[in-house]
């Protein structure tokens, strides 16, 4: 099933009913008046975060959400019915833009949590409102008023406990599927994660928590090189960042590639640079244990924590785990 992160769609809310011209007539109530009753208003279009969502992919078969318009009045004062409010359900972390200006207009995180996309119109007033002591038979009424509409764009940033960033075949899906029950797809070939993962890491003791794959992330990448500048937002959503660093690469050095991945995440939001952070050493059962010591000790005054691991073995992954659970604990974010 293909992940949608973007979409642009067109809200109409409900047109409000007409006002009615009527006249009460009636056996022997003479010149007995007007009794137009009102129209009703215009049903309105809410937009609601719903848990149940992942990604935005009922916004590729469909672009248009509209409500209900009012009844109009009828004779007897009878006031039309109101329209029916129209809710669309968008995946937690969604945020709604004014497609001209690109201002946020709501940032939907919590589940349940609604925005008033669309106000329905008022309905309009029937004659009996018109009627005066110059004008008892007034036949006039007014037309409801039209519901706003227009196109708004939503993007979603995934709502995740940790992320985790690298570059492409750093072995971020192997360490997810060793983590969680998620099954990415995993090939030794870069790029093979086109589109972000989530799975829940449970722990043996303590809640479980979310953990997102993002694609892998190359030089420029902030700039749209690549394919991880159109998940980077993803990131900002993460408490917890784990550098996931290929320890046994022949073509990249190391430490060149965390200080690519943290040039890349501070260019594209600097507030990113100050996220709980641990460094991952993936891959070190094809090193000997001399080159694992080698690469902590360059490592030592560039992150607080270092941690060697192997996704395909399971070699350091429950002190990850651990490490996991305390911080969570101490953010209050385990969920």
């Amino acid at each position: 099933m293909a992940f949608v992160d973007e979409a642009k769609f067109f809200v109409k809310a409900g047109d409000g009913g007409r006002g009615c011209v009527s006249f009460r007539r009636e056996m022997h109530v003479p010149r007995g008046g007007p009794d137009g009753g009102d129209g009703g208003r215009g049903g309105s279009v809410y937009i609601e975060a719903s848990s149940r969502l992942q990604s935005l992919l009922d916004f590729k078969f469909r672009s248009h959400f509209m409500a209900k318009r009012g009844a109009h009045g009828k004779g007897k004062k009878m006031h039309g019915r109101k329209g029916a409010d129209y809710t669309v359900l968008v995946p937690c972390g969604s945020l709604i833009k004014d497609v001209d200006t690109g201002e946020v207009l709501a940032d939907l995180v919590d589940d349940g949590q609604q925005y008033l996309a669309a106000q329905g119109g008022i309905g309009g007033r029937g004659n009996v409102h018109f009627a005066s002591a110059t004008n008892r038979a007034p036949r006039m009424a007014d037309a409801g008023r039209p519901g706003d509409e227009g196109w708004l764009r939503i993007e979603l940033k995934l709502l995740a406990d940790v992320g985790l960033i690298g570059l492409p075949n750093a072995g971020k899906s192997t360490l997810l599927s060793q983590l969680s029950a998620a099954n990415p797809k995993v090939a030794p070939y870069p790029f093979t994660t086109l589109e972000p993962q989530l799975g829940i890491v449970n722990f043996d003791y303590g809640d479980s928590c979310i953990m997102a794959d993002i694609p892998g992330i190359i030089e420029g990448a902030h700039e749209g090189v690549g394919l991880g500048h159109k998940f980077l937002r993803h990131v900002e959503r993460t408490s917890i960042l784990l550098h996931v660093i290929d320890a046994s690469s022949l073509e990249t050095d190391p430490v060149e590639q965390f200080h690519m991945l943290a040039n890349e995440l501070a260019q594209f939001n600097d507030e990113l640079a100050d996220r709980t952070r641990l460094l991952l050493l993936n891959k070190i059962d094809l090193l000997a244990e001399d080159e694992v010591a080698a690469l902590q000790e360059r490592f030592a005054p560039l992150v607080d924590i270092c941690l060697p691991i192997s996704a395909e073995i399971g070699t350091g992954l429950p002190a990850l785990k651990e490490w996991l659970v305390e911080q969570l604990f101490e953010q209050g974010e385990t969920k």
